[in-house]
């Protein structure tokens, strides 16, 4: 009779029924996987932290652009009244302005 080789694959192929190394290789197996399991925690604690830095810096900055266009909003409509804005006042039916003068006259 021939042995079948697929037959003797799959998870209960590679356990031994006894031996002086499996409970040795059991533990390191546990700690190996311990040790990942700590490495993973760590460096998903780092990464969280590093996100949050970065929305924190990404926020400081989105405050100070939104600062500084308001302010340059505010500057630039006072520049324009300066400039552009006349006195005048209705005499009658029609108004009458003071002290405008066009440049380069």
């Amino acid at each position: 009779m021939t042995q079948d080789r697929v037959a003797s694959l799959g998870f209960n192929a590679r356990r031994s029924n006894g031996g002086v190394l499996a409970p040795l290789m059991w533990l390191a197996g546990l700690i190996a996987t311990v040790a990942a399991l700590t490495v993973g925690a760590i460096l998903a604690v780092f990464t969280a932290a590093a996100v949050a830095v970065i929305a924190l810096i990404a926020s400081i900055l989105v405050f100070f652009a939104g600062f500084a266009m308001r302010t340059r909003r505010k500057v630039t409509v006072q520049r324009r009244r300066d400039d552009d804005v006349i006195e005048a006042q209705k005499v009658g039916d029609t108004w009458v302005a003071y002290g405008w003068e066009r440049p380069g006259r």
